[in-house]
């Protein structure tokens, strides 16, 4: 880029007016891009003091440096290879499109620079590290992968089986010390007294049923004496006479 060039380019910045729409800051929704007012009774339009200037001739930059861009060069805006063909490298730069891809944009950016373009919006592409790619699968991993689907599948009903049979010897771990403790305390002492039981049985038996047997002969012993009351009454009574041929009264 030559002095005068640089030199036309820094009046143009020094000389550069910034037009701004009425009203930008009465609303927010406005911005400050310009917009010709049209109102009837704009006062922008009647150019009244104080309300912003209207683009007029006087404002424009020099001819020579209309639309360059700061760097010294004139934008032109690239989409493919192609379009490299038609761009002078000497007062041309490029701008590649916001729109390719990263991949294009790499194979476009590195033919620019080899050809001596000026890329305005050059970046930085991150190559991506390529995966190795996993070793075909033999039979045996393919079987090893349909025993472990359904492992997975029958995961879910042996979890719940397990649970089910966890809860079921809770309960039963729960209620079993209450009867061990009872059982282990008790069937000594159990079977001692069902014993002893068995043992008093017979001897009980005997001792009622020996009282009753020594009554017997006791009220037997009394009927003679019951008799001997009763003879001295039969004695009174006097026998009959043997001469009438009649026998004795036992």
């Amino acid at each position: 880029m030559t002095t005068e060039t640089k030199r036309l380019i820094r009046v143009r910045t020094e000389k550069g007016a910034v037009f701004k729409r009425d009203g930008f800051g009465k609303k927010r929704q406005l911005s400050d891009s310009w917009r010709k007012p049209r109102g009837q009774h704009n006062k922008q339009r009647e150019q009244k003091k104080a309300k912003g200037n209207l683009p007029k001739p006087g404002f424009g930059s020099p001819v020579a440096v209309r639309g360059m861009h700061p760097s010294g060069f004139f934008e032109v805006l690239v989409f493919t290879e192609k379009d490299l063909e038609n761009v002078d490298a000497k007062t041309q730069a490029i701008r590649i499109s916001a729109g390719v891809g990263a991949r294009k944009r790499k194979g476009l950016q590195e033919k620019a620079a080899a050809s001596g373009f000026k890329i305005l919006n050059a970046r930085v592409i991150k190559e991506r590290v390529e995966e190795e790619k996993p070793a075909e699968p033999t039979k045996d991993a393919a079987k090893t992968k349909k025993d472990t689907k359904e492992a997975k599948k029958e995961a879910p009903a042996k979890k719940i089986a397990s649970k089910a049979e966890n809860t079921r010897k809770k309960g039963t771990e729960e209620k079993k010390p209450v009867k061990t403790a009872t059982s282990k305390s008790k069937p000594a002492a159990k079977e001692t007294e069902k014993k002893e039981e068995k043992a008093a049985k017979p001897k009980t038996k005997e001792a009622v049923k020996a009282p009753a047997r020594k009554s017997a002969p006791a009220k037997t012993e009394k009927k003679p004496a019951a008799a001997t009351k009763k003879s001295p009454s039969e004695k009174a009574t006097p026998k009959k006479k043997s001469s009438s041929g009649v026998k004795k009264n036992e």
